[in-house]
């Protein structure tokens, strides 16, 4: 048997350079894309992959456009202004961000709001504006970019929740709203995936952003041990989502679609809540 030939110090930074850039030459359009969020860490992450990235959102994440200007003023980071609340104003800002790089590879479905308390008090503008935003929209988007992933094959990740998964008191309506989006995902990848389209989503437990910051501040210690409690990995960050959502959108999970992948959590934990 031939002695292998070690890999020469050249060939192992081609490897890496290549492990390093699964998204050189792609197209991405993330919804909701904060600096301080899951949907900030997401942009970063593929464009550090090499991915040229549309950012949807209300407010401008001028931060994160500004730190990936680029010398020649030739940005890889593009923000389109949407309102997913606002129905009529998706298909423009989609066909937009398509028009923005010429093509479209990923799209990730970020966007989300939430409330919290008794479901006794939940207010019907309350549950309108979660189900526009948080499923409505996501649907609303992807219909839009379709026609551009089916010509690019290209994949599809939206961002749910572990209480699409497990029951979480005080947030009712939001888990219908991420559970509709397990359910969206589950059933448009076994459309889709005749025509080499995939659709995947993660279901993140706590992650500390904004959003769960407000919240955590008013929790009593015994509910915070509880919380901490299950999640056996710890509390999580933004860039471990990011992590997994690119992973999900590469061609390394090309032969994965369908799933919801639980994030920071086991479905044996119960997963308390605010009184």
């Amino acid at each position: 048997m031939a002695a292998s030939t070690p890999a020469s110090p050249t060939t192992k930074k081609r490897s890496a350079a290549k492990l390093g850039a699964r998204f050189e030459g792609k197209v991405a359009l993330i919804t909701g894309a904060s600096e301080q969020g899951i949907g900030g860490a997401v942009a970063e992450r593929l464009l550090e992959e090499g991915a040229s990235v549309c950012l949807m959102s209300r407010s401008e994440p001028a931060g994160l456009l500004e730190k990936h200007a680029g010398d020649d003023k030739e940005s890889r980071a593009q923000w389109i202004k949407c309102d997913l609340a606002q129905a009529d104003t998706i298909g423009p800002a989609v066909e937009a961000a398509v028009q923005a790089f010429g093509s479209l590879d990923v799209l990730v479905n970020n966007s989300g709001i939430d409330t919290s308390g008794a479901f006794a008090d939940l207010k019907d503008e309350e549950w309108q504006q979660m189900l526009d935003v948080n499923l409505s929209g996501a649907i609303r988007v992807t219909q839009a970019a379709m026609p551009a992933l089916l010509k690019s094959k290209g994949s599809v990740v939206n961002v749910a929740s572990a209480t699409a998964m497990g029951g979480t008191p005080g947030l009712a309506a939001y888990s219908a709203t991420k559970a509709g989006m397990v359910g969206f995902t589950q059933s448009l990848a076994a459309e889709v995936a005749p025509r080499r389209v995939r659709v995947n989503a993660v279901c993140p437990a706590i992650v500390k952003t904004p959003m769960t910051t407000q919240y955590a501040q008013q929790l009593n210690a015994e509910t915070w041990q509880q919380l901490q409690a299950c999640h056996p990995m710890g509390i999580g960050k933004p860039a471990d989502v990011a992590a997994a959502v690119a992973f999900l959108a590469s061609s390394d999970a090309r032969w994965i679609t369908g799933i919801a992948l639980p994030l920071g959590w086991m479905s044996s934990f119960s997963m308390p809540m605010a009184e």
